[in-house]
């Protein structure tokens, strides 16, 4: 063992011990139980309450057949008629600057205040997250638009009032 890696005292050591089982086994007589015979409980042990306790194995099969048989077809349940896709929000298809400013009702005449209160509104009704899917996009793109037509009416009356213009 010594001069060995220990892979190799270890396969040693394995076929040491196989050389012995196999020495062991030549020894000791050989009990042949016949082929396929299994130990234990018979086939009758299945009772299917026929009166007697257990029942042979061709009975207690016989109770098992309706499991062998091949599976029927089940009948397809009768599927509901498709929805058709929700109609879609005529307001979203509306995106030139001008058609929004006509949504947002922009006279030029708002308050900051108002135009706040207006932009939460227009939120409301054109975020992009309450969209279909399919007009996400549309609806991004009213967002940001009507933000811009908001944010410049504020930056306008700002100025005004900084110039001392304001009504």
């Amino acid at each position: 063992m010594f001069g060995m890696t220990v892979f190799e005292s270890v396969l040693e050591r394995l076929k040491a011990e196989a050389r012995q089982a196999e020495e062991d086994a030549a020894e000791e007589p050989v009990e042949d139980d016949g082929p396929g015979e299994i130990r234990g409980l018979n086939s009758g042990f299945a009772g299917i309450g026929t009166g007697s306790t257990f029942v042979s194995g061709s009975q207690a099969a016989a109770a098992y057949l309706d499991l062998y048989e091949a599976p029927r077809p089940a009948e397809p349940e009768p599927q509901p008629a498709p929805e058709p896709p929700p109609a879609q929000p005529p307001h979203l298809m509306r995106t030139a600057p001008a058609e929004i400013a006509e949504d947002l009702a922009l006279t030029g005449k708002e308050g900051v205040d108002d135009l706040l209160a207006r932009r939460r509104s227009f939120a409301r009704e054109n975020h992009p997250d309450r969209a279909p899917e399919d007009l996400r996009a549309n609806a991004t793109l009213r967002m940001k638009i009507a933000n811009m037509l908001i944010d410049e009416t504020i930056r306008r009356l700002r100025v005004e009032e900084s110039l001392g213009l304001s009504r």
